[in-house]
């Protein structure tokens, strides 16, 4: 077991770094590239600082924890509830994002009006209450103490001191994890989202399908936009599903099959998949939009580098010229 606890610790490790250099990466972008700043991008930057509060702070107590450090038992739930905070807020972040993907779609010339910069702004702060209510939920009573306190006779979990084992199943209820965070908080937007995306796609390819008229503005190139786009933000939603579906099943086992055994490997994996998720969407922006990879490669050359290059990655992406310009301007 030694061996697994260097292996994951080592993971965990390369995780934070490529975390935390990635997505800032993500708003460093966004800061240098005038032609990402629109509103899905509140919701992407919100997202990317989320995963780098995972890299930078989530993370190094997770590793810490693995070694079995003792803690006060508030201490310890303290940062677990961290963690559901920091999972709660790129839930409604994707959330977010999915629905403005579908407002764009279902009124693309009163877009602009509907969704403007303040209202995003307040989308965001909003994902962020919600998510710190729901996260800090084991902070009010819904915890274990009270469970440990009477079986603390038998096993001696816990001292008169409130110190405790750190590990997130002494201090969690499954209860809540299963039945109010699983259940209520976390499968529910993710298949709103699979809803939300579908009827994106199928919204795109019904116009795309569409016959051009003499008095039509011609949609392809604005629905292919946003054909492209919504492929790659359903692969950001994909991806977060992969990485943290397999550690909630673990705890709906962990509650309905008590005798059934969870190996610490297994764990270990799941762990690995959630927190490798904050450094997988740089990643995926890189590779799948045009203006990330630009504005990536300009910081690469303009400071890592060193090479003067200030058109690179800056160029702006419509010109106020037509009537079309309601349909493409700004579009990521």
């Amino acid at each position: 077991m030694p061996g697994v606890l260097g292996l994951y610790i080592g993971m965990e490790v390369l995780i934070a770094l490529s975390s935390v250099i990635g997505n800032m990466m993500v708003v460093w972008a966004v800061r240098i590239n005038r032609s990402l700043r629109d509103t899905t991008i509140y919701f992407i930057v919100s997202l990317a600082l989320a995963d780098i509060a995972v890299g930078a702070l989530v993370i190094p107590l997770a590793i810490t924890i693995s070694i079995g450090l003792k803690t006060h038992f508030y201490s310890c739930l303290l940062f677990v509830c961290t963690v559901l905070v920091l999972t709660q807020s790129s839930i409604l972040a994707l959330l977010a994002i999915a629905i403005d993907r579908y407002l764009r779609v279902k009124i693309p010339l009163s877009y602009k009006r509907v969704v403007t910069p303040k209202r995003a702004g307040t989308a965001v702060i909003a994902c962020w209450m919600v998510a710190i209510v729901v996260g800090l939920t084991p902070m009010l009573g819904w915890n274990n103490l009270e469970k440990l306190r009477q079986t603390n006779g038998t096993n001696g979990t816990l001292d008169a001191d409130l110190l405790v084992t750190c590990k997130f199943e002494n201090v969690i209820s499954m209860e809540y994890m299963v039945y109010f965070n699983f259940f209520g908080w976390v499968l529910p937007p993710l298949i709103l989202m699979l809803l939300i995306y579908a009827e994106i796609f199928y919204m795109i390819h019904k116009q795309l399908n569409k016959k051009v008229t003499a008095n039509q503005t011609d949609p392809t190139r604005y629905y292919g936009k946003e054909l492209k786009l919504a492929k790659s933000l359903a692969l950001v939603l994909f991806l977060f599903a992969v990485s943290w579906l397999p550690l909630h099943i673990l705890n709906c086992i962990t509650l309905f099959c008590p005798s059934c055994h969870n190996s610490m490997g297994l764990l270990y994996v799941a762990i690995l998949l959630s927190h490798g998720n904050s450094a997988v969407n740089p990643i995926v922006y890189a590779f799948r939009i045009t203006k990330f990879r630009n504005a990536f490669v300009k910081i690469w050359k303009q400071y890592v580098c060193c090479m003067e290059d200030p058109h690179l990655g800056d160029r702006p992406s419509f010109r106020i010229d037509s009537k079309e310009t309601r349909l493409r301007d700004n579009d990521i």
